[in-house]
């Protein structure tokens, strides 16, 4: 899946597009609306993230180019403006979502992959499960060996986040960047007491650790 981020702040365009890469996305990105607009007719993505305040060509314009062009990529409009009428404005211009500023990753993430769903006609999975271990994600009832297990929002999310990349890796930065938006002080600990938490009711009273730390990455989820 490719995706194409056209953003002038440098900040949020390196947490996004490395949240997104982190998350299996190739990803490109364009600094202004004109190189946004000639990335988006040369090449075929399967969404595209669009800042509305852009250097050369603002993104409504931009975005009204790209439909009057018979481009159909499933976009994503970022903005500061949070009022009923920016929003209309940027869906009728021909936005597919809109999604105001600060934002959290995971929010960003979970609405790029229902565009790209939505789009392809592909369902997504409503449970996930890795040994005695499942996840129901319309429920939000997760239960080990029989056992319902209570999670903080949080905790939920850090978790769904392990279920969906078993035996693989997931960084500090991939859970820190997925759970809190991107003003979050890189250097706190939240990470490390966020898996305590989720660990003492995952694991604590099961003899089957699923969740291992890997020194100097990160984490892993081992089905048993």
């Amino acid at each position: 899946m490719r995706v194409l981020v056209i953003e002038d702040d440098s900040k949020i365009a390196s947490f996004v597009v490395n949240g997104l890469k982190q998350n299996g996305f190739a990803v490109d990105h364009a600094a202004d609306g004109e190189r946004g607009l000639a990335l988006a007719g040369a090449v075929t993505y399967d969404a595209a993230v669009l800042d509305i305040m852009l250097p050369k060509l603002d993104g409504l314009s931009l975005l009204r180019q790209l439909r009057q062009d018979k481009i159909h990529t499933p976009v994503l409009i970022l903005s500061a403006k949070a009022s009923v009428d920016d929003r209309v404005k940027g869906l009728q211009a021909g936005g597919d979502d809109y999604l105001t500023k600060p934002f959290a990753f995971s929010e960003l993430l979970a609405r790029v992959q229902a565009l790209i769903r939505r789009a392809t006609h592909t369902a997504e999975p409503m449970k996930l499960a890795a040994g005695d271990l499942t996840m129901d994600l319309l429920t939000r009832e997760v239960v080990r060996s029989g056992q319902k297990i209570e999670l903080q929002s949080r905790e939920f999310a850090l978790l769904e986040q392990l279920l969906r990349h078993p035996g693989r890796a997931v960084t500090k930065t991939m859970i820190l960047e997925h759970l809190w938006d991107y003003s979050f002080d890189p250097q706190t600990n939240v990470v490390d007491v966020l898996v305590h938490r989720l660990r003492a009711k995952v694991d604590k009273d099961f003899p089957v650790k699923l969740i291992q730390t890997i020194r100097g990455v990160g984490y892993v989820l081992k089905p048993a």
